[in-house]
């Protein structure tokens, strides 16, 4: 059992270091409204990645392999989301003066539960999370152990390794925060990661 624990947080580790539209979330809006209001972005993010483990639990992520239907429509909703949220971000790289998340002349407050329910749409919008989870975490499921409260475990364990990692990304984008602030450098941020968010949506919903 613990051979298999240990192997699990290894390879989650791994999973969770391969960048994707979580982290151009989490990073911008770290550098955009605070050390805070990032960790708010994270915690959505990994409540994000725990439906998808307790959905495979339970059998429903199974659903999106066994219904085209199903997984098209989650894929559509999910790729909107980022490029509305891609096209945000440059549109307001775009507008004259410093512009922070609409607000001319200086860094808009965003709530800590808006950051949080950013973090989780992000993630939860992702069919590719739930055909990971159901393929992923039963793999780790020793022979003989019950799998419901295995897997309900791993699923915990996926999450707090997936927070573990985002938290030095948050600690040091904060430290950077002061150099990102700068019009110039604020506006290619929201441009590069405003083209990632976008392109990401796009590569989601031609995806077959």
């Amino acid at each position: 059992m613990m051979t298999s624990v240990v192997a699990f947080v290894g390879a989650a580790l791994l999973i969770a270091m391969v960048p994707g539209p979580s982290t151009v979330v989490i990073l911008r809006r770290t550098v955009v409204n605070g050390r805070r209001t990032g960790m708010a972005t994270v915690v959505g993010n990994e409540c994000g990645v725990l439906l998808w483990g307790l959905a495979a639990a339970f059998g429903l992520s199974a659903l999106l392999l066994a219904s085209q239907v199903a997984y098209d429509v989650i894929r559509i909703v999910g790729a909107a989301v980022l490029v509305w949220m891609g096209a945000r971000a440059l549109w307001q790289a775009g507008r004259p003066g410093p512009v922070a998340d609409g607000v001319p002349g200086g860094t808009a407050a965003v709530s800590l539960r808006r950051a949080y329910r950013q973090g989780l749409v992000t993630n939860f919008a992702n069919p590719k999370a739930g055909v990971f989870a159901v393929s992923f975490l039963p793999q780790f499921v020793p022979d003989g152990a019950p799998a419901l409260p295995t897997l309900l475990a791993l699923s915990v364990i996926w999450a707090v390794v997936d927070l573990i990692w985002y938290l030095p990304l948050v600690w040091l984008a904060g430290r950077v925060a002061g150099v990102l602030q700068r019009q110039s450098v604020r506006r290619r941020m929201d441009q590069v990661s405003g083209a990632l968010l976008v392109g990401l949506g796009v590569r989601l919903a031609t995806e077959s």
